[in-house]
């Protein structure tokens, strides 16, 4: 079947936005769909509103003419509500785009969205909390324009969305599934209605998360996944350390119970699972040059100097990680294994 666009209903409240952010809001949600209804509520017989004239001549905007019939009640207000519920029951439209930078909008985006409709809003940087979250999608109106005098919204902290990201990684793993960069936008938006790259000063999202030293992008045809990248320097890290362990034994081997002693008394949080296996035997199988032979109910680990190229490169690769000290390998396993993803600054790369 051929996917349709999405319809979507724009309202505007005249009162609370200005008209230099007109073009902006109709060029961004001509991104989600088209563009049915396009209608902008406030009392035109006011001076206040006549930088509106040309914008909705140029862009066929509708005026909803509604006086203000006593002072201090928000009449305009009142008049989109009215007119977003009578849209709604049309069933004529997928979503509604609400632009304002008040609070009394709150209600409506979430009874829309009760319907199982989209509802995106729009708003400056004073908008309220309480309209922010009751959208699907919220975008700061001045991240939208280049204005200098604009005073720019606070964004969310680059630490909350380094930590929301790693639990959505971290919650797939545990599921053996991968994190693909569609979900991570979609989950995103989904805890922070109002996250927007263009905060950040991006206009892709691959691009922000590229900046962040723990996450890795991989693209596979079309598909971008995204993972730890501590998932991956870390197991080549004690992959070396259990290479070491079963070297020193020679041909007698290691028991593969008295290897697994030594790995979690050394590393206590340890956890084949954290590595996508669900035995150590099989984690153990997947280091180059690991023979695993069961004899007598006992299974020994032994090292073959002539397993495989890949050995032999796997061990050109950790001679150079061995310029690294000790100490500092230590270090970074207990910042991973404890949680910490290396907040304390502590790196380690291949040379």
């Amino acid at each position: 079947m051929e996917n349709k666009e999405k319809r979507f209903a724009l309202l505007i409240d005249a009162d609370n936005i200005s008209a230099k952010y007109i073009k902006p809001i109709l060029d961004e949600l001509s991104q989600y769909g088209n563009i049915t209804y396009k209608r902008i509520y406030g009392d035109w017989t006011s001076t206040l509103h006549a930088s509106w004239k040309e914008e909705l001549l140029a862009n066929s905007i509708t005026p909803i003419q509604q006086f203000s019939y006593t002072q201090g009640k928000n009449a305009t207000d009142s008049a989109m509500i009215i007119d977003a519920m009578d849209i709604l029951y049309t069933n004529r439209v997928d979503g509604f785009c609400i632009v304002s930078s008040d609070s009394d909008f709150t209600r409506l985006a979430s009874r829309i969205r009760e319907t199982g409709l989209t509802v995106i809003g729009m708003g400056e940087g004073k908008t309220p909390p309480a309209f922010r979250k009751a959208c699907d999608v919220f975008t700061n109106l001045e991240l939208l324009i280049e204005d200098k005098e604009e005073k720019e919204s606070k964004p969310i902290g680059r630490r909350d969305i380094e930590a929301a990201i790693h639990s959505i990684i971290t919650d797939n793993q545990n599921s053996d599934k991968e994190t693909t960069l569609g979900e991570i936008g979609t989950r995103l938006l989904k805890r922070y209605p109002d996250f927007d790259v263009r905060s950040y000063g991006y206009s892709l999202l691959s691009k922000f998360l590229e900046e962040f030293d723990h996450f890795r992008l991989i693209k596979d045809g079309n598909i971008v996944t995204v993972s730890l990248r501590e998932d991956i320097d870390m197991k080549e890290q004690l992959d070396h350390y259990v290479t070491a362990l079963v070297k020193n034994t020679g041909k007698k081997g290691l028991d593969l119970s008295d290897l697994a002693n030594k790995i979690y008394a050394e590393y206590e949080n340890f956890k084949v699972q954290d590595f996508g296996y669900n035995r150590f035997s099989s984690y153990v199988r997947s280091i180059p040059g690991m023979q695993l032979e069961n004899k007598n109910n006992i299974t020994k680990v032994t090292f073959l100097k002539n397993n495989t190229a890949k050995a032999e490169k796997f061990s050109n690769r950790n001679t150079k990680a061995d310029q690294y000290t000790n100490q500092t390998r230590y270090l970074k396993y207990e910042n991973f294994f404890m949680g910490n993803q290396g907040r304390t600054g502590l790196q380690f790369e291949e040379p």
